[in-house]
């Protein structure tokens, strides 16, 4: 039976900002699914990850009408051949945004984040740059499978913060890997087994930081279709104040 993925996508300017810096993408041929949270500012956080989508659908676009192309990196031998065409997917994203901002003056300093799946054979390959972030929905529980690049995580991970450390850290906002700072970028990749029913859900900090997980898990689950739930969690993310874009994407596994 092949695989078999049902998505939905939707992006919010939110509350507080005057324009949406997100960018997402749902290329349903290649069941790819990623999501881009620019930054910058005066519109070039917004010029990085559309210039980070572009380039990874293009890739992949690319690579699938000629597996002999050129590769613009070295594969690495100790992982599949899907798991080197999304991460170099992502690497190529970083390179395209690193020179539009050597390039002009007023993208200097641009970056994005970059966090999505790509579904093959059995599996999901989970790859991410930055804090968006990527859930699996089974069984009735959540399960964060990206960890963040932040500050914040770092200092979680070295000091062992307090929840009230936690809550109150004045630089939640800091990212320590993104899209766009050098011309070439670590990108994190994870393997996981699927099965039918099984939600991805990828999304940006403007609903992970404004929605407990707890409250994105009831949302989904009780939803009646993967539209209704897009806009729903965008709408909690909002009525908790809505500080940030808002970018989700849903992909439910149906059959393998």
């Amino acid at each position: 039976m092949p695989l078999a993925i049902s998505s939905e996508g939707l992006t919010d300017v939110g509350i507080k900002r005057t324009h949406n810096e997100d960018n997402f993408l749902v290329l349903e041929e290649e069941n790819l699914f990623v999501v881009a949270d620019g930054m910058g500012g005066h519109s070039s956080g917004e010029i990085a990850s559309q210039i980070a989508v572009e380039a990874i659908q293009n890739f992949f676009k690319a690579t699938r009408q000629d597996e002999e192309i050129t590769w613009p990196y070295k594969m690495d031998k100790n992982r599949h051949y899907d798991e080197n065409r999304f991460i170099m997917s992502i690497k190529l994203a970083n390179l395209r945004i690193f020179e539009a901002a050597q390039r002009e003056a007023r993208y200097r300093g641009m970056g994005t984040t970059a966090a999505g799946m790509c579904f093959v054979e059995g599996a999901a390959l989970v790859a991410h740059v930055g804090d968006s972030r990527v859930y699996m929905i089974r069984n009735g529980a959540i399960n964060q499978i990206t960890e963040d690049h932040s500050l914040l995580n770092d200092y979680i991970k070295a000091k062992k913060l307090t929840q009230e450390e936690i809550d109150n850290f004045p630089h939640k906002n800091v990212i320590v890997r993104a899209l766009g700072m050098k011309d070439n970028v670590l990108v994190d990749l994870s393997r996981n087994v699927i099965q039918p029913g099984d939600i991805f859900l990828a999304c940006s900090d403007g609903l992970s930081g404004m929605v407990t997980d707890p409250e994105m898990l009831q949302i989904v689950t009780s939803a009646p279709d993967l539209k209704t739930a897009c806009k729903q969690l965008i709408d909690a993310a909002n009525k908790a104040g809505g500080v940030d874009n808002i970018t989700v994407i849903l992909a439910r596994v149906d059959s393998i």
